[in-house]
């Protein structure tokens, strides 16, 4: 057992010191993940990778701890809750604007990957993986741990406990729903 699995047991366990020390031997991961989600957003974004980092702990801090598998459980955890919290800010964005139309930016139908060069249309994609969740619960896991924690094909099968294969498979279904699911505005 790691030591960063061993201290993410202690602080499920309540262990407030093993949060302390856990902190450090994190950090710099889950500063990589915040960096690889901002990209993603438009120039100019208020919100920077130490700030994403601090506002993930602070959630995963004010609420009870879940019980970890492991440190790539705790990874895949905080990349979805910094995908959270970038929602909730895009959403208060948009109010501030009182109703303005976000533009939408599609995925590059060339690649048919996820584009991380150009902006995107960050609630369009958060409803487009919202819709394949619910039709789909582990293409939605995969773009979730490909997309927003990085993680390779390999480690994503590992995640799931499916084969690369198949990760390599619904990977690429995934990427090509979304690109339709963007390219028509979300009509289902």
């Amino acid at each position: 057992m790691s030591d960063v699995t061993r201290l993410l047991a202690d602080w499920a366990r309540g262990d407030e010191a093993a949060l302390e020390r856990l902190t450090p031997l994190v950090y710099a991961e889950l500063r990589r993940i915040a960096a690889r989600q901002l990209r993603a957003e438009k120039p100019g974004h208020t919100l920077q990778p130490t700030a994403l980092v601090h506002e993930a702990f602070m959630r995963l801090c004010g609420s009870e701890p879940p019980s970890w598998q492991d440190r790539r459980h705790f990874y895949a955890v905080c990349a979805q809750v910094m995908r959270h919290i970038l929602t909730d800010h895009a959403r208060a964005h948009l109010r501030a604007k009182r109703g303005a139309g976000a533009v939408h930016v599609p995925l590059d139908a060339a690649a048919a990957t996820i584009v991380q060069q150009q902006p995107i249309d960050h609630l369009a994609l958060e409803d487009a993986l919202r819709a394949l969740e619910a039709l789909d619960p582990q293409k939605g896991r995969v773009v979730e741990l490909r997309y927003y924690v990085g993680l390779g094909i390999e480690e994503t099968a590992k995640v799931l406990e499916i084969s690369p294969m198949t990760v390599r498979r619904e990977w690429t279904r995934a990427k090509a729903w979304l690109y339709r699911e963007l390219a028509e505005g979300g009509s289902h």
